[in-house]
């Protein structure tokens, strides 16, 4: 399921290598990688995939050499990584509903400081993330690459 949702379009315009990320979960099921990874459903279907991965276990390795930027925050924080499943679930609020959902479960395990960090040209998915209640990190801005780091600024995003 995860190898054809990978190979659709609208998954490699934002997402590597297919095989690669599919190894990359593998990692993580199998407990090589501390990254939480889940399906998502509605309504009983399978709809998209999300994780959650810990900034303190990237922090000083190989991945930080790439990502600079996570030297710069928080250990304890968490980053989160969404995608939805098929091109006509887009645009219908299902990101955002996922989004705030998983956020209210990271807050019930203990997780204050939740970031995301999109391609800033992946326009729909800023605006779901912002519906999430997530802002730009302005101190960072302009100095983290390919991507835009966002940070849950407060619970009342979180509906």
């Amino acid at each position: 399921m995860l190898a054809s949702w990978l190979a659709r379009p609208h998954w490699r315009q934002w997402w590597g290598d297919p095989d690669e990320e599919l190894s990359n979960i593998r990692d993580m099921v199998e407990g090589r990688d501390t990254t939480r990874p889940f399906i998502f459903q509605e309504d009983g279907i399978d709809k998209g995939y999300i994780q959650v991965w810990f900034v303190g276990d990237q922090q000083g390795s190989a991945f930080a050499a790439d990502y600079p930027w996570l030297e710069r925050l928080p250990a304890e924080a968490v980053g989160v990584d969404l995608s939805i499943a098929f091109e006509e679930d887009l645009s219908r609020g299902l990101g955002t509903r996922t989004l705030q959902a998983f956020v209210r479960q990271l807050h019930e395990e203990g997780h204050e400081r939740i970031i995301i960090d999109p391609d800033p040209a992946n326009l729909r998915a800023l605006k779901a993330y912002r519906k999430a209640g997530f802002q730009e990190i302005e101190a960072l801005l302009g100095r983290t690459g390919d991507c835009l780091l966002m940070e849950l600024v407060s619970k009342e995003g979180v509906s």
